[in-house]
């Protein structure tokens, strides 16, 4: 991970801030003039597309990519409990839950245990990783970055595969996390109109910041509409709520 920049002098004390970031993968523009902040104990969910550019702004947020302009500054000290998209794991090779936790270089037996025990898993500390279901398989990688006791937490489409059951229990989990730790959550969600109700925040990214705020100033938004193609009409689920919105722009690509 970068060296994390000076802190922001935001008023609020913000855990990272973007300031004019943008990323280009040679004459392809993924990325630009992106400002944010994420300040402690909000919960914000970034929506968009596909090749809107979403994974490459988590990457860039937490140090595993450099931008090509602008900055990304960090609180020093900040602890970030990543989840990937995908999580490469050679299936040939024998790796239990617990093992998998411990790969993370995170605790010892015992905190390994609780974290597993916080995401509802606790049973499955000897199961091999290759028998989780989806759904597990998620909570598993949940559990790992728990265990690093993270100020922010970054979790990209982390329910992606799961039905939409599996969707809402997975959302209650995090409400349930940010309650118990208090920590920040950033994260993408796969479905255009699916944004978990506890969010503070919703950001609708196309290569670009289009719109953003509350889940409900969103859904009066006309950019929501135009990115996501409802036109006058429509609605953003949330495991319990509603949204709309609309925008334009050039998009870059890269999720």
């Amino acid at each position: 991970m970068n060296t994390p920049l000076p802190v922001s002098s935001s008023p609020m004390s913000a855990l990272i801030e973007a300031r004019g970031l943008g990323y280009s993968d040679g004459p392809r523009h993924i990325l630009h003039d992106i400002d944010l902040a994420i300040v402690p104990g909000e919960i914000v969910t970034i929506v968009g597309p596909n090749g809107a550019g979403k994974t490459t702004l988590l990457r860039a947020l937490i140090g595993a990519l450099r931008p090509t302009r602008g900055e990304v500054r960090r609180k020093p000290g900040l602890t970030i409990g990543y989840t990937p998209q995908k999580l490469a794991i050679d299936r040939t090779m024998p790796l239990t839950v617990e093992r998998f936790l411990k790969l993370g270089g995170s605790g010892g037996r015992s905190e390994r245990l609780a974290a597993l025990d916080a995401v509802g898993i606790a049973r499955l500390g000897p199961v091999q990783v290759t028998d989780l279901s989806g759904g597990e398989l998620q909570r598993a990688a949940l559990a790992r970055a728990l265990l690093r006791q993270p100020d922010l937490l970054v979790l990209d489409e982390p329910t992606q595969g799961l039905d939409q059951p599996g969707e809402a229990t997975f959302y209650r989990l995090i409400e349930q996390v940010r309650r118990d730790t208090g920590a920040a959550i950033c994260m993408v969600s796969h479905d255009l109109h699916v944004v978990m109700s506890a969010s503070d925040r919703v950001i609708c990214l196309n290569g670009h910041v289009c719109c953003e705020g509350a889940p409900v100033q969103v859904t009066a938004m006309p950019e929501y509409r135009a990115l996501f193609g409802l036109g006058t009409q429509g609605a953003l689920a949330l495991y319990r709520h509603e949204h709309d919105h609309d925008h334009d722009h050039d998009h870059g690509s890269a999720a």
